[in-house]
C-alpha cells in the first residue's frame, strides 16, 4: 500500500475518533473529506467505527497487543471478518457487508497495524485543572505500568491491592510496587476472563477476609471455565486459608461475558454478577448460573430467603436474572438499594436497580441491536420484565461503578460514577430517589476506564487500561 494512502488512513482515524461525543455515527457525519482521499478506505474506516470499534477499540490499539491466532495477512483478516469466531464472541459479517466491503475493511485493519500506537489519553490534557460541571479536578497519577487493572482495594495500612486480568494481584505502597501476591488459585485467563474484582470484608480489620473473583475450570480446560468466587487471608504477601465459595455452571469455552463485580450489603450477604457467557438463552434459564446476579452468605452458604432457594431445579444463589454482562455492581448501604450496570449488545447498555426474583429481560427485551446491525428483538418492554433506570445508545461499555459519599466533591454526594470502556470517560449520574435526572461526561479520553472506587481517604480512584494506570481525582479551587 502506498505511503500516501497510509498517511490518509491515519488522518481519517484521527478525524473520526477526535472529540468526546458518544455517537460515532454523528461524529463521522461532520467530517469533510477532500477528493484526494481514497473512498473505499474512508468507507472502511466508517464501517470499523460503527461495527467493530465497540469491541476492538476506536484507535485499533487492541490489535497491537493481540496474538494473531488465525493469521494477520489481509486474506486472514478477511476470512475472520467473513466467517467470525462465535465461541470468542466474534460474529460473521457475511450478511452485513458485501465481499468488496469486507476486503476493504481487512485492508484498512491490515494497513493500520504497524501504525497503531498506545493511547496516552489524559496525559495530553492539563491534568492540574480539569473542568467539570460542578467543580475542577486535578488528576494525580498513583500507579502506572499496569496491564489490564480490574479490581482495587485499600488495606488498613494504606497499601493498595490491584488485580490484573492476566492473573496477578499486586501490592502497592504510595504508588510503588512492593510485592506480587503469591498463592493465587489456578486462573483461566482467556478473552474477558481472568482475575477480576476484589473486595475486603466490611469487618476486615477483625477477620482479615479478602474476597475476589476469577475464571476457573471445573475439571479440565476441555470442559471450559466460568466465574468463581474465593475468599482468603493475606499473610506475608501470600494468600492463605483459601476457600472457594462459588463456582458458576455450566462451564463454557467462550471467552466473553463472565461478569464479575462483588459487593456487600453489610448484613452478612455477598452479591456478585455472572455474565451469560455469550449464550443469550442462559439469561432466562434459572436452572443455570449465567446471566444472573447472585446472593450468598459471606461463608458461601445460600441464604434461606433467596427468591429461588426452595424452587426445584433452580440455582439457589440467584437473586435476579435476565442479565447480559454485568460489570458494575454496588450496594448503597444508606438506602438499602442494589444498583447494577451491564453491557448491552450494539446499544442498550443499562443501569438497573436490582430487586430479588425479578427478570431484567435479556435477550427478550433490549434497547440494542446485534453487532452486525440486525435486529435481535423488536421489544423494549414486556410485562413481567424490568425496565432500566437509564440506558445508553450507542453503547458506552460500562465497567466499574461507585456511589459518591461525603462532602469532598461539591455537588456529587449521592451521585453514581460509571466508567466507560468504549468511549474512555467517566459518567456522573445525578440521582433523585431512584431516578437518574442528569448525566455528565467527564475526563474525556482518560483511557478505557475499568474501575472506579472511593478510597477510605474520601478520594475517588479510577483504573484505566491502554496504558494501565490508576489516577486519583482531587478537587481543586
Amino acid at each position: 500500500m502506498k505511503i500516501s494512502l497510509r498517511v490518509s488512513i491515519i488522518f481519517i482515524i484521527s478525524l473520526i475518533f477526535s472529540g468526546t461525543r458518544a455517537n460515532t455515527t454523528e461524529r463521522s457525519k461532520t467530517i469533510e473529506f477532500t477528493a484526494e482521499k481514497d473512498s473505499a478506505q474512508i468507507q472502511a474506516a466508517h464501517n470499523f467505527a460503527n461495527f467493530c470499534a465497540s469491541c476492538h477499540r476506536d484507535d485499533l490499539s487492541w490489535f497491537a497487543k493481540r496474538k494473531w491466532k488465525y493469521g494477520k495477512s489481509v486474506d486472514d483478516i478477511q476470512t475472520s471478518i467473513t466467517t467470525g469466531y462465535p465461541d470468542m464472541g466474534m460474529l460473521s459479517f457475511r450478511k452485513t457487508f458485501t465481499e468488496k466491503q469486507i476486503q476493504d475493511l481487512a485492508e484498512y485493519v491490515h494497513a493500520s497495524l504497524d501504525l497503531a500506537k498506545e493511547e496516552h489519553g489524559i496525559e495530553a490534557l492539563d491534568k492540574k485543572r480539569i473542568p467539570t460541571e460542578k467543580l475542577f479536578l486535578r488528576l494525580d497519577t498513583i500507579i502506572s505500568g499496569l496491564d489490564v487493572p480490574w479490581g482495587m482495594v485499600f488495606l488498613p495500612d494504606g497499601d493498595m491491592l490491584v488485580t490484573e486480568r492476566e492473573g496477578k494481584m499486586i501490592r502497592f505502597r504510595k504508588g510503588q510496587k512492593i510485592a506480587e501476591i503469591q498463592g493465587l488459585p489456578e486462573i483461566q485467563s482467556v478473552g474477558q476472563g481472568g482475575l477480576l474484582d476484589i473486595r475486603l470484608h466490611p469487618d476486615y480489620k477483625k477477620n482479615g477476609w479478602i474476597y475476589f473473583a476469577y475464571t476457573s475450570c471445573s475439571v479440565s480446560k476441555n470442559e471450559g471455565w466460568n466465574t468463581t468466587i474465593m475468599r482468603a487471608k493475606l499473610k506475608d504477601n501470600a494468600l492463605v486459608d483459601k476457600q472457594q465459595l462459588f463456582k458458576a455452571l455450566p462451564d463454557s469455552k467462550t471467552g466473553h461475558h463472565v461478569g464479575c463485580r462483588i459487593t456487600f450489603d453489610g448484613k452478612g450477604h455477598l452479591f456478585f454478577s455472572v455474565g451469560e457467557r455469550g449464550k443469550s438463552e442462559n439469561a432466562q434459564n434459572i436452572s443455570n448460573d449465567c446471566g444472573k446476579i447472585h446472593r450468598i452468605n459471606e461463608d458461601g452458604t445460600i441464604p434461606d430467603d433467596n427468591p429461588f432457594a426452595h424452587q426445584p431445579g433452580a440455582s439457589k444463589s440467584i437473586w435476579s436474572y435476565g442479565q447480559r454482562n454485568p460489570q458494575g455492581l454496588v450496594y448503597n448501604t444508606e438506602t438499602g438499594v442494589l444498583w447494577e450496570s451491564e453491557h448491552g449488545p450494539k446499544g442498550g447498555d443499562e443501569l438497573n436497580i436490582i430487586q430479588p426474583g425479578k427478570n431484567y429481560g435479556w435477550p427478550v427485551i433490549s434497547f440494542g441491536i446485534n453487532y452486525d446491525g440486525t435486529i435481535l428483538t423488536k421489544d423494549t418492554a414486556k410485562v413481567g420484565m424490568e425496565q432500566p433506570i437509564t440506558y445508553w445508545v450507542p453503547s458506552i461499555a460500562p465497567c466499574g461503578m461507585t456511589f459518591v459519599k461525603g462532602d469532598k466533591y461539591a455537588g456529587w454526594k449521592g451521585n453514581i460514577l460509571v466508567g466507560s470502556l468504549r468511549f474512555k470517560y467517566l459518567v456522573r449520574c445525578e440521582i433523585n430517589g431512584n431516578n437518574v435526572i442528569h448525566k455528565e461526561i467527564m475526563l474525556p479520553n482518560i483511557g478505557r476506564l475499568r474501575n472506579v472506587v472511593q478510597g477510605p481517604d474520601g478520594y475517588i480512584y479510577v483504573a484505566v487500561e491502554t496504558p494501565g494506570m490508576v489516577f486519583r481525582l482531587v478537587p481543586v479551587p
